[in-house]
């Protein structure tokens, strides 16, 4: 019994005391140790933690690329649309003038999930703002080749003559 009365004490606290100071002092139970680190700052966390940040800076370059993709397929088609002014270019036209006004205004809500204190989105962003002003730019020179920008002082004031042709193609033979 003596050796079980020791036990008993050796994890019995007394409070006796507590009503002389308002926090009372209380010894660490075994095994803890107050200069152990945080779980935050294990290195398993940390490289977790790194991965993460490595893969969320990968995924925002990807994004940051994707209108280049857009770039492409959008001047095959309006390359296959031609240079009159149809329906079908005009569609195409407006679409490659609409998709990077789109997303040049949700630029923020694009690079939202990959925000990070450890990823630095600038670059990615900067990319992006250029490859959609590089398409915004393509659908003004195909709005331009289509002759529906208004590029001569005639096109905004009714009294001046039109701007001269500098240029006629006609028919190849002359049997038609």
């Amino acid at each position: 019994m003596e050796k079980g009365k020791a036990m008993a004490r050796r994890w019995a606290v007394d409070f006796s005391d507590s009503s002389s100071s308002s926090h009372p002092t209380v010894a660490d139970p075994p095994g803890f140790a107050r200069s152990a680190p945080d779980l935050d700052e294990t290195s398993g966390s940390r490289q977790k933690k790194d991965a993460e940040a490595a893969w969320k800076a990968q995924k925002a370059w990807e994004v940051a690329q994707a209108p280049f993709k857009n770039l492409l397929m959008m001047g095959f088609m309006m390359w296959m649309a031609g240079n009159t002014v149809h329906l079908f270019s005009m569609g195409i036209t407006f679409s490659a003038l609409w998709q990077p006004i789109s997303a040049l205004r949700s630029v923020g809500k694009v690079f939202e999930p990959y925000k990070d204190p450890k990823v630095d989105l600038n670059a990615p962003r900067l990319l992006f703002v250029a490859l959609n002003l590089g398409g915004l730019l393509l659908g003004m020179w195909k709005l331009n080749t289509l002759g529906l920008l208004p590029t001569h002082a005639s096109d905004w004031v009714f009294s001046l003559p039109p701007a001269k042709e500098v240029e006629f193609a006609g028919g190849g033979s002359p049997f038609y």
